[in-house]
């Protein structure tokens, strides 16, 4: 029998008037307890920490370790590289403050993220001092701003083309860090049009020493990965993890790269992408057996 479970909310991180928070989920226990830190995918420009599926997190819980999911500024109103600092700022929290306030381990700190929360966790951990214990990635982007997505592309022959003028009534001028799911309409328009690396990245589009590129980045550091893709994803390409891996070969860094074979984008959650009816979460045996590979790699590294 599971014991009792807390969920708690902080704020971890103010910007003006803005409140960015993380939800902490752990088990009743006096004990420290290594910590994953869970990014929300929404292609950088929708979503929330609440995102995070029950089946997933009772996983993690069942296996001894913390959740702790977080918001993050939204696209286009934030830009990459400040959506990348409140993730460093978020790890910080919990290695300094987590310890005293729910009881972290701050010796033991996975990153783990799916699609654009992939792409922050994968790209906090290459330059992170100190790396995170382990780095979990689910069909994560390689690069924001590679030529793929800077060319209009339609996700699948029977995606409706989204209005431009619609699309962009969802959008603000001023910063958010949860962003409500109708904002998809924009990320799907950016995609059909190729404008999506030009509003996530502003005037750092293509400027030296800019690089986004997860593969271009890492070294040696980087800590041990697990990689996570379906080899029908529609969204991002499984070559951009596929490269991840082949550069991580080459940096002498412990991973593995998971193929699903026959599986879309956001397969752990949905059956079709774009999503369409209610998440379907861990009830496909594939993809049971492939968070358990999740649990496990994160065991080996966090306990």
């Amino acid at each position: 029998m599971a014991m009792g479970r807390d969920v708690n909310t902080y704020v971890y991180k103010r910007v003006g008037p803005l409140e960015i928070r993380a939800d902490v989920h752990r088990d009743q226990t006096a004990r420290a307890v290594p910590v994953v830190v869970w990014i929300h995918p929404g292609g950088l420009m929708l979503g929330s920490r609440r995102m995070l599926l029950a089946d997933q997190r009772e996983r993690l819980l069942e296996a001894g370790l913390m959740v702790v999911a977080i918001d993050y500024r939204l696209a286009p109103e934030t830009k990459l590289s400040a959506i990348l600092a409140d993730v460093r700022d978020a790890m910080s929290w919990v290695r300094d403050d987590g310890p005293g306030l729910f009881g972290a381990d701050p010796a033991g700190v996975a990153l783990m993220g799916a699609s654009a929360g992939a792409h922050l966790a994968l790209l906090t951990a290459v330059s992170l001092q100190p790396p995170p214990s382990a780095v979990v990635s689910l069909y994560g982007y390689g690069d924001v701003a590679d030529v793929v997505f800077q060319t209009p592309h339609a996700f699948s022959a029977t995606s409706p083309v989204v209005d431009a003028v619609a699309a962009r009534s969802h959008i603000g001028n001023r910063e958010l860090s949860e962003g409500d799911l109708a904002r998809i309409d924009f990320f799907f328009q950016c995609r059909e049009a190729g404008t999506w690396p030009a509003e996530v990245l502003g005037p750092h589009l293509g400027a030296p020493g800019s690089s986004t590129s997860v593969e271009a980045l890492l070294t040696s550091a980087m800590p041990p990965t697990l990689l996570l893709h379906g080899d029908r994803d529609v969204d991002v390409p499984i070559e951009m993890s596929e490269r991840i891996a082949e550069r991580l070969t080459q940096a002498g860094v412990e991973h593995e790269l998971i193929r699903m074979h026959g599986y879309n984008h956001a397969f752990d959650v949905f059956d079709t992408y774009p999503p369409s009816g209610p998440p379907r979460g861990l009830s496909d045996p594939a993809v049971s057996v492939a968070f358990d590979r999740i649990v496990e790699f994160l065991g080996d590294h966090l306990t």
